[in-house]
């Protein structure tokens, strides 16, 4: 049984009094040791990920040094890399029903961290001294972030997010994101302005909306498994929608993005835009913030700074997949390009005559074979 200093704490977060017993409630018997399997879980999901994306990496540079014309989704190691990656996310679905979303998504780092040590260590990658000192401030940001990011975990049930989901400041959020994401959208597509800060906002504008629904939906199906049944709400499928809806517009801009610039430039932008948006969701939608100290607040965005710029450094001027070289004859160098005027004219023309003389006095006769 939790005592009453704790579930004194969890009552004041719903604004209840631990005496009258109220559907809002939120207590854990060992709110330490779920707030830690979060953190285990995201961070071996992230690891798994960093795994899975060296190896699909892995996979296109042995195809292209085989000479294997065959699409590279035929091969099994690829498709190992695949399955990898699903896990790894799961994971991260999974971690956000135990741990906050303002302290998950920051540990995304972590797989950045992951993946640049495994390729030096297996791909044979240059170890670069930006590595090594991006890695260093990567790992005292997370170990900032874990030590003073809020150590409430919550009960994410159906009648909490009801509530969450109709307070004031999470309107007023709501309302301000559909008018920026609005302007954002009209400079990308009509004005045709094709900046990667307006590409990266819109999808961190989407990532805010994702990290709220997917935050809810794995809390729900975490109080569901443990016999507190949540699925019986409407609020439940609409969170669903929300996610799919908010995830698959996600990935469309964030592949835009990935075609438009290179991935030194989009990874960091995505990963400081993507944590950015989650703390904010996380503060306003579940007040995750609410009653830590101002020196924790303060720690807390100072870890996320020290991961930011590890990211920065790790991903900057990363080596790119050796490729074969494809001989291709370039549209200005198309042989007879210049020729034009030398093509035989219509039958109508003045010039039909002359030119088809002047050819066949040019064309060797049978004499002139020998």
């Amino acid at each position: 049984m939790a005592n009453n200093s704790t579930l004194d704490v969890f009552s004041n977060r719903t604004g209840q009094n631990s005496s009258q017993p109220s559907p809002f409630t939120e207590i854990r018997e060992n709110p330490l040791k779920t707030y830690l399997l979060g953190i285990i879980i995201s961070i071996c999901g992230n690891f798994l990920i960093s795994i899975s994306l060296n190896i699909q990496k892995y996979a296109h540079m042995r195809q292209s040094q085989l000479g294997d014309s065959r699409p590279y989704y035929t091969s099994v190691l690829w498709w190992s890399g695949v399955v990898l990656m699903g896990l790894g996310e799961l994971g991260n679905f999974a971690a956000y029903g135990f741990a906050p979303a303002s302290l998950i998504a920051p540990l995304g780092c972590v797989s950045v961290i992951a993946s640049a040590v495994i390729s030096v260590v297996f791909l044979k990658e240059t170890l670069r001294a930006s590595d090594v000192v991006g890695g260093a401030l990567a790992v005292v940001g997370t170990y900032l972030l874990v030590t003073f990011a809020p150590h409430t975990s919550t009960h994410i049930t159906a009648h909490l997010v009801q509530r969450y989901a109709v307070s004031w400041q999470f309107l007023i959020y709501l309302f301000l994101e559909v008018v920026v994401f609005s302007i954002l959208l009209y400079l990308y597509k009509r004005r045709n302005i094709k900046h990667i800060t307006i590409v990266m906002l819109l999808v961190a504008l989407l990532a805010s909306l994702t990290v709220i629904s997917v935050k809810a939906v794995s809390g729900m199906i975490t109080e569901s498994i443990k016999g507190d049944l949540q699925l019986t709400y409407p609020i439940f499928y609409v969170m669903v929608v929300v996610m799919v809806a908010s995830c698959a517009f996600q990935i469309k801009f964030l592949n835009q993005a990935m075609k438009m610039f290179d991935a030194t430039e989009v990874v960091p932008i995505n990963f400081v835009f993507f944590t950015a948006s989650a703390i904010t969701a996380g503060i306003v939608f579940y007040q995750e913030f609410q009653g830590l100290a101002l020196l924790n607040i303060l720690m807390f965005l100072f870890g996320c700074l020290l991961s930011f710029i590890g990211v920065f450094l790790i991903a900057r001027d990363r080596p790119k997949i050796k490729t074969e070289n494809i001989t291709f004859i370039a549209m200005g160098k198309i042989p007879g390009r210049k020729c034009k005027d030398k093509v035989q004219p219509e039958a109508k023309s003045n010039a039909y005559g002359s030119l088809a003389a002047k050819l066949m006095c040019n064309k060797p006769g049978p004499q002139d074979d020998s």
